[in-house]
């Protein structure tokens, strides 16, 4: 058995209490996320619920680590850099999937100044090249030597930089959208009993959280291993574990559970034929009571509602 390597990674030693309290802290989160998903068929936030299982597995290699100093193995050191660094942009994808599945329920399509068609092909796109670039640059850091070093921080800074300008772009494709749909709204974001305007804030809010990490991660490559950033682990624990772990908690609170119910109701009056938009149909509001626990194969109680109401209004009930 060939011998294991050690070598100085890290420029401090890594905090154990730090990283449990935040293993302790995504776990509950990642968890309600998949009882959430599973619950509500949410099936876009399968990315939020890995990049969760990415975080705890990120920090719990940071408490292997932490046991390791004041030399460390490269296994844990690899395993975190790569799993903290990557995480977001599962987040993103989610993220990004979401404000499409709005525009649908609100039929705003012609709001948009991007097609709601290309909207999640773009940014997940966009944030897909940017996970492959950073994990590109992880990977050649991992190798240790110093050229390589150098090389896979300018890669990740790269990846980085792809990611921000994206979220730029939603964050900019969003807000025109929102202005659009408040000066002229349709009878959909009327009629739909639906906060959109909650689902849309949620969405700003943890864009600039990811924005935040984002800018923090490029300033600490470009600083490079004798700068600050990089040499005080408070700073990733403020600007990056604390800014995911609220991201996800606020994901948890304002889940776009619903949202996803009220387009399989779009979907069901489509299957009967009925092919139209809830204003034409009359619908004044969709109602939203917990239904008794069934089976993921049937229709949820807002999904039934919205299709019977919708028939009965065109006489066919």
């Amino acid at each position: 058995m060939a011998q294991e390597e050690f070598h100085d990674f890290y420029k401090y030693t890594p905090s154990k209490a730090a990283a449990v309290i935040f293993i302790v802290l995504f776990l509950p989160t990642t968890s309600f996320h998949t009882f959430q998903l599973v619950k509500k068929r949410v099936w876009f936030f399968i990315p939020i619920v890995i990049g969760g299982i990415f975080e705890v597995v990120g920090y719990s290699a940071r408490v292997v680590s932490s046991t390791q100093a004041p030399i460390f193995t490269d296994i844990p050191y690899i395993i975190q850099s790569l799993f903290l660094l990557l995480a977001p942009a599962l987040f993103a994808a989610s993220i990004y999937m979401e404000l499409g599945r709005i525009i649908a329920i609100l039929h705003g399509e012609k709001l948009s100044v991007i097609r709601r068609t290309w909207m999640t092909k773009i940014f997940v796109t966009g944030d897909v090249l940017s996970f492959v670039v950073q994990g590109a640059g992880g990977g050649i850091m991992a190798s240790g030597t110093d050229s390589n070093l150098s090389l896979g921080q300018k890669i990740i800074i790269v990846g980085l930089c792809i990611q921000l300008i994206f979220f730029g772009l939603f964050i900019i494709v969003s807000v025109i959208f929102h202005r659009r749909m408040a000066a002229s709204p349709t009878t959909a974001s009327l009629s739909i009993r639906v906060s959109w305007r909650k689902y849309l804030y949620s969405l700003y809010a943890v864009s600039v959280l990811i924005m935040i990490r984002s800018i923090f991660r490029v300033a600490e490559y470009v600083q490079g291993a004798d700068g600050t950033l990089l040499r005080n682990e408070v700073y990733l624990y403020i600007f990056d574990a604390a800014l995911m772990w609220i991201l996800m908690v606020l994901l948890n609170v304002v889940h776009p559970g619903l949202i996803s119910e009220l387009l399989r109701g779009d979907a069901m009056l489509k299957s009967i034929g009925m092919d139209m938009h809830p204003e034409e149909l009359g619908v004044a509001s969709v109602r939203y009571v917990n239904p008794e626990p069934t089976r993921n194969q049937r229709p949820s109680f807002v999904e039934t509602t919205y299709a019977r109401h919708a028939i009965a209004t065109r006489g066919l009930a």
